[in-house]
């Protein structure tokens, strides 16, 4: 097996045929990289040395002491995969990781703000959006709250991605999946400001992206981040990076009556047990939920 070759191939491989996001490509990629390394050591470009077999794997993934139960989980997840389309294209005689075990990562409850807290957040944003960037950063945070969008469909969104008459957009998901989801009033009074804005930042690299960053090119998933931070601290509300918003918008939703197959397709999940990951139910709401629904309440 030319490792380099396979390499490039298997990158090819999960970003064309399984549709990937990029950073799953990127880390799925490094963790096969640091595997044929660990098996082939110093020959890997020749594919010499050691074999790629279960108990090679087992030695890799438990090579690291300190590594989280999460990093494991996804090393193993990088291992079965490679290893399955490695034999199905004839690089390895046989699919050796499909018995590779590997721990549960552990299921917490992600960090979410309050409805006040997010009402604080957003009102901070727009009370001090005087200049381009500072209306950009508020029209970005309305939308990931609006809609509960990761970080990277807010970024890869487009001018053309709006409907801005009937206050929808198109969403380009993981696995290259489009939904259309909508937004409210408050979003729509900050997109308009910023597409009035949106001018000053613009350059002839900024193409149709809706979200520019200084330089005129589509803004850096860190430069949100970095944004939200920032006013998280002015707002005196919780820190959190932007997944935590979307984590908000989808608990909010729940606690506002949405049923959960309604937040699956607004989140663009594809498995319902995702959703109840990423969604927080208080005690008020299922005491609540008892009082009106159980007979013996």
């Amino acid at each position: 097996m030319d490792i380099t070759q396979s390499l490039s191939a298997y990158e090819a491989h999960l970003r064309d045929e399984r549709g990937l996001s990029a950073n799953t490509i990127t880390a799925y990629t490094r963790d096969v990289r640091e595997l044929l390394l660990f098996v082939y050591g110093p020959d890997a470009d020749r594919g010499e040395g050691s074999e790629f077999t279960l108990a090679a794997l087992r030695a890799w993934l438990g090579s690291d002491p300190d590594a989280a139960r999460t990093t494991i989980a996804r090393r193993a997840a990088s291992a079965r995969s490679f290893s399955t389309w490695a034999t199905r294209t004839g690089r390895i005689p046989a699919d050796v990781a499909a018995r590779l075990a590997s721990p549960k990562a552990a299921s917490t409850l992600p960090t979410v703000l309050s409805t006040g807290s997010a009402a604080r957040l957003l009102d901070t944003a727009k009370a001090g959006a005087e200049s381009a960037i500072q209306v950009r950063d508020w029209a970005a945070l309305e939308l990931t709250y609006a809609a509960g969008l990761r970080i990277a469909e807010v970024v890869a969104l487009d001018v053309r991605s709006l409907d801005r008459e009937r206050r929808t957009m198109r969403v380009l998901g993981k696995g290259n999946k489009e939904r259309v989801v909508p937004f409210g009033a408050p979003a729509a009074e900050a997109i308009d400001a910023w597409l009035t804005r949106r001018p000053e930042l613009a350059t002839e690299e900024s193409g149709d992206a809706l979200f520019l960053g200084a330089r005129g090119r589509r803004v850096d998933p860190r430069t949100l981040r970095d944004s939200l931070h920032r006013l998280t601290a002015q707002a005196g509300v919780k820190d959190l990076a932007p997944h935590g918003l979307r984590h908000s918008a989808a608990t909010h939703l729940l606690e506002g009556g949405s049923d959960l197959r309604t937040v699956q397709e607004l989140l663009g999940h594809s498995s319902l047990q995702t959703t109840q990951r990423y969604t927080h139910v208080t005690p008020e709401r299922l005491k609540a939920a008892f009082t009106q629904a159980h007979p013996r309440a």
